[in-house]
């Protein structure tokens, strides 16, 4: 195999069209870096284990399905143990930051790292960053133990607590430089791995022998290339109960609906997931899909035609639907918080008073409205057992990689496998609803909604979706 230098992000070719998408190695920069055997090799609790270490040539491709006349493809480095690491146990001093908004399964995150890297690695010194980047240079940190972690899984939330923004490389650097860490644990989504891909390259620049490993976190689901983000199974079991309370409440009324507003700023997983799962749903509005109130095929309309053939209805709304239709009335020019997102307006609140001002006053019917927004709720509880299995793995992958010499990667499964896929490539673009796919034509099947959409909008998403998946 031979590397292209040209090319930024390290790719590998290969025979038969193989592309190795690689992550970067401490040994790219460091000349010379003395390795030392895997001390997992004399941990008991391995013993049994057939195979100890993955081999350095195993990797897990980007799609499992091609045509037999077609290459290989891009593959991602396939994340585990290896034979010899970068760093002696009493060397290591490691730091964990959780960044962003809660999600479940932050927690979970924290206690397999640091159990990762004491019971498999014999690391003693393990310390935590409170309240995001800004914990850095505000010198912020607490010492972590397998004492001081054991039940933090049982509690939702982070012990470190969070925040968003305070990111400045060069005083994070400083930072991590000034208390000698080595390896940096970051944990959160698309813009907390934004700031994470800066500090790698700023810490290499520098010629550190850092290792900086990120943890993708998103309760939305929406980070590109991996299967699923940590948190994402809770949050759609929660959601049921949102829509459960809803369904209830509705067919307990004349006309009643029952409207729930579900988190997805700009993606809608969690409502078209939560919304498959239960069957209660009628109607399901995502950011992904531009929907109208009246006319022909509008909303209203449907609603009508549930109610008469109903008596009662359920709508989940994701958080990021229908912005665009708000704004025409509501206001101009968009706000962000200190992560750059843009602060979206409160879809339930204002698609309930439309709902209400247009059967009250153009179709003098009498309803019955209840509005849920459970999204706190659902951020701030424990993770549940998919969920803790699932950390668990993302943990002790992310440990394995920083202790082989990996840096600036993060881990996540692709296609059910460990892997160590490069800062870059989860950054650059979104994991959203695909409306031309078939999990989104399950939802309509199941809901019976309208699909708000004209033929020539239908072919457009299609040459689209044909378009970026090239």
């Amino acid at each position: 195999m031979e590397i292209d230098d040209k090319i930024p992000s390290q790719l590998v070719h290969g025979d038969h069209g193989y592309v190795l998408d690689d992550v970067p190695h401490l040994s790219d920069y460091i000349p010379e870096l003395p390795t030392y055997p895997n001390p997992l090799q004399n941990n008991p609790a391995y013993s049994a284990v057939k195979q100890y270490f993955v081999d350095y040539d195993d990797t897990v491709p980007k799609k499992v399905v091609v045509h037999r006349n077609t290459p290989i493809g891009t593959t991602f480095r396939l994340g585990g143990p290896r034979q010899r690491v970068y760093f002696e146990s009493d060397e290591v001093r490691a730091c964990i930051v959780t960044c962003g908004g809660l999600c479940p399964g932050l927690n979970t995150v924290i206690r397999e790292i640091v159990c990762g890297l004491a019971f498999m690695y014999d690391v003693e010194r393990i310390m935590g960053i409170e309240g995001g980047y800004k914990g850095f240079y505000a010198r912020n940190t607490i010492p972590l133990t397998t004492k001081s972690v054991n039940d933090i899984h049982k509690r939702g939330g982070t012990i470190l607590g969070t925040s968003r923004g305070g990111h400045d490389t060069k005083k994070i650097v400083d930072n991590i430089e000034d208390r000698e860490i080595n390896q940096v644990y970051i944990i959160g989504g698309d813009g907390t791995h934004r700031g994470a891909s800066e500090i790698f390259e700023e810490i290499r620049r520098r010629g550190l022998k850092v290792s900086v490993v990120g943890i993708p976190k998103t309760i939305d689901n929406d980070i590109v290339v991996i299967d699923k983000s940590f948190g994402f199974d809770t949050a759609v079991e929660e959601a049921q109960r949102a829509i459960g309370a809803a369904h209830v409440e509705s067919e307990s009324a004349e006309n009643g609906i029952g409207l729930v507003k579900l988190m997805g700023r700009y993606c809608g997983f969690i409502a078209m997931y939560a919304t498959l799962a239960s069957r209660d749903v009628d109607c399901c509005l995502i950011p992904e899909l531009p929907f109208y109130l009246e006319g022909p095929g509008g909303l209203f309309q449907y609603i009508e035609k549930r109610l008469k053939e109903n008596g009662h209805m359920v709508i989940v709304v994701a958080e990021g639907a229908g912005q665009e239709l708000m704004t025409e009335t509501v206001r101009t020019g968009e706000l962000q918080d200190p992560s750059g997102n843009k602060l979206l307006l409160d879809v339930g609140l204002w698609l309930s008073q439309k709902i209400k001002d247009y059967f009250s006053k153009k179709k003098r019917m009498v309803i019955n409205l209840k509005y849920i927004d459970p999204t706190y709720m659902i951020r701030a509880v424990p993770s549940n057992a998919s969920d803790n299995v699932y950390c668990t793995l993302l943990a002790q992958s992310a440990v394995h990689g920083a202790m082989a010499g990996y840096t600036g990667f993060t881990v996540g499964l692709v296609h059910g496998r460990q892997t160590y896929i490069p800062f870059c490539r989860v950054t650059e673009s979104q994991n959203k609803v695909v409306i031309t796919d078939r999990m989104w034509a399950r939802l309509l099947s199941s809901t019976h909604q309208p699909s708000f959409l004209t033929h020539d909008e239908i072919e457009e998403a299609k040459k689209a979706e044909k378009t970026s998946s090239l």
